[in-house]
């Protein structure tokens, strides 16, 4: 049933985009290093593999630099008008396209290049890798301002990436995988476009009680309710 609503809302909003889709080829076209979309390498349902479409907001050559496929909110990789298409999700429209492909559904786990994937246990690999990936998702949604934590962390970027964001982003993920319905997925496109508007918001702890918390050190920084905390 979600592959029907995933063509109709995906084929619909890509009509009605065009007209913010058409500058941003425009400016990329004479901007940076005059890329429009980037493939990357992710992870797909049945652990298969495709090609993830983007706008290009980094350097050609970024995967092989410093840094790898981790983003920090200061990465040097990161191109000026890529920083706003990065800021505003906008870099993330051309993913439409892997909607009607079938690559991903509209809401789903995130999916990850083969190298982050590796950062899951087995356990979280296979109840993800049973399901279709999204273009967002709880996970997406509670780590919104991933590149924020990271930039924000003592740690190094790959290591907060492994050792507080990637441990809790699965346990998300697998609460998905247990909870998917037609109702929550309707629920999470709300939500999706909620945030987009009112980034601070903490409205999905509000709408699912039943999440994990998420560790101490990164409870503030995703808007973590305090009350619930100590509950």
């Amino acid at each position: 049933m979600t592959r029907l609503f995933d063509l109709i809302l995906s084929s619909a909003t890509l009509v009605a985009l065009i007209p913010f889709v058409a500058p941003i080829v425009l400016i990329l076209s004479f901007t940076g290093e005059g890329k429009i979309f980037y493939m990357q390498e992710r992870i797909g349902k049945g652990k298969k593999r495709f090609n993830l479409l983007k706008f290009a907001t980094m350097l050609e050559n970024s995967p092989n630099l410093p840094g790898g496929d981790i983003t920090s909110g200061t990465d040097p990789r990161v191109l000026p008008v890529g920083k706003f298409l990065r800021k505003t999700k906008l870099n993330e429209l051309p993913q439409l396209m892997n909607i009607l492909f079938g690559d991903i559904s509209i809401v789903g786990p995130r999916p990850l290049t083969p190298r982050n994937f590796e950062y899951y246990n087995k356990e979280t690999q296979d109840a993800i890798a049973k399901i279709k990936p999204g273009l967002t998702g709880v996970g997406s949604i509670v780590f919104r301002d991933e590149e924020s934590i990271i930039k924000n962390s003592s740690k190094s970027p790959l290591d907060c990436y492994k050792e507080d964001i990637t441990p809790y982003k699965g346990e998300l993920e697998k609460w998905f995988s247990q909870n998917q319905s037609l109702y929550l997925y309707f629920l999470l496109i709300f939500l999706t476009a909620w945030v987009v508007f009112f980034p601070k918001s903490g409205i999905v702890w509000k709408f699912f009680s039943s999440l994990p918390a998420p560790p101490d050190k990164i409870q503030k920084l995703l808007n973590f309710p305090s009350d619930r905390s100590a509950s």
